[in-house]
């Protein structure tokens, strides 16, 4: 069984977030002059290469500038020989963009173990990374740090990651502090002289690609930075280990004249030419030595888990109100505030008199029976009640006269 060994997947260090844009960082991948790449996984579960931006250069508003125009301009790349641009943040603190995650090794280290690859594999990474500069000098873009360490060997082909992003450092202090941006190995003679920039600067270093993996070495030799910046601007690139079907290919890509270097269709169609079988990308286009550096690679470690939130003391509930007595009936209803039950507002007819009291309606009196017989036999007493139409007024006394 192959496993990880501990140099691909690194362990998280103290000084590494664990997320960064939101994604959980899963392990350290490598570092760089730009910054340092971790692994992560989108929330479907594919995993990415995670960049995330030096302090060093995030604190120069230049760099911040161009940085946001190279990275908006290779998300426009869609190459099938690219390692596509799938999310970044180049506004926030500390700037990140996240990629493709291609589980393959560079061509820096699989040379470095197995050695240089055969012709007709050097012939399909030459095709492949032509292929990957045409769509990225398509969008705009010139990779200007194209070096083996940038060639990615998947199991299908060849794959070009950081293009562009080594423009946002040129303008930056950085530069010349001994922060180095690129490989002064594979510059081209115009970038060693600081001249100017055309996508004839990525065939140069397309050139000393193809030459790097078919002799296991750099065309112009290893050294100091200066020594060998100084044998690109005024020597001859050193192929007498090249095969000799390559040299007149790799000689024309390493023409110090921009303007005498072939176009990338032309190497393509050479690269046709040259070769004694149909070129086509599949699973064998590696010598099957590679394939343990790639198998390797696809034994991915988990992501982190997300660590469960924090216990808290349960929280006490809110003291409840004291009961608002009912109102009474026909008054009208009053919610409570906060500072207590409210008070009613006085009547607005308060400060007036009450109402009299309704009088009792009037007594009626109950009729007295009619008198009945004559005025010798009416008793003498006096009658309970007075006689209709007299009032109150006292009873004539009448004569005995008849």
């Amino acid at each position: 069984m192959v496993t990880p060994s501990a140099e691909l997947f690194q362990p998280l260090g103290a000084d590494d977030p664990p997320v960064v844009g939101g994604y959980r960082l899963a392990a350290v991948l490598g570092a760089g002059g730009m910054g340092k790449v971790y692994l992560s996984y989108t929330p479907g579960g594919r995993p990415i290469a995670l960049k995330v931006i030096r302090p060093e250069f995030s604190q120069d508003p230049e760099f911040r500038r161009r940085f946001e125009q190279e990275v908006s301009s290779a998300q426009r790349v869609q190459g099938l020989y690219t390692a596509p641009v799938i999310d970044g943040d180049t506004k926030g603190r500390q700037p990140w963009l996240a990629t493709a995650y291609v589980p393959g090794p560079s061509l820096a280290h699989a040379v470095a173990q197995h050695g240089a690859l055969p012709l007709r594999s050097a012939l399909l990474l030459t095709v492949g990374v032509a292929e990957a500069l045409h769509v990225i000098h398509g969008a705009g873009i010139v990779h200007r740090d194209l070096k083996p360490a940038n060639v990615l060997l998947a199991g299908d082909g060849p794959r070009v990651i950081d293009f562009g992003i080594a423009r946002a450092a040129d303008a930056t202090s950085l530069t010349g502090t001994g922060v180095s941006v690129g490989t002064p190995h594979f510059m081209a003679p115009e970038q060693a002289a600081a001249g100017t920039i055309t996508p004839a600067t990525d065939v140069f270093a397309l050139g000393q690609i193809t030459a790097f993996a078919a002799i296991g070495a750099p065309a112009f030799g290893e050294g100091s930075s200066h020594a060998v910046l100084y044998r690109i601007v005024h020597e001859d690139p050193d192929l007498s280990q090249l095969p000799d079907v390559l040299r007149p290919l790799v000689s024309h890509c390493l023409s110090r004249d921009p303007a005498d270097r072939p176009s990338l269709t032309e190497i393509i169609e050479k690269c046709h030419e040259l070769s004694p079988t149909p070129l086509r990308q599949g699973e064998d286009w590696l010598p099957q030595t590679f394939a343990g550096s790639i198998t390797e690679r696809l034994r991915l470690p988990a992501p982190a888990p997300t660590p469960p939130p924090a216990a808290t003391a349960p929280t006490p509930p809110p003291p409840t109100a004291a009961a608002t007595p009912a109102p009474p009936v026909g008054a009208p209803p009053h919610a409570p505030t906060a500072f207590g039950p409210h008070t009613p507002p006085p009547s607005p007819y308060a400060h007036t008199a009450p109402y009299p009291r309704p009088r009792a309606a009037p007594r009626t009196r109950r009729p007295c029976p009619p008198h009945s017989g004559t005025a010798a036999t009416r008793p003498r007493t006096r009658p309970a009640c007075p006689p209709p139409g007299r009032g109150s007024r006292r009873p004539r006394r009448r004569s005995g006269r008849g």
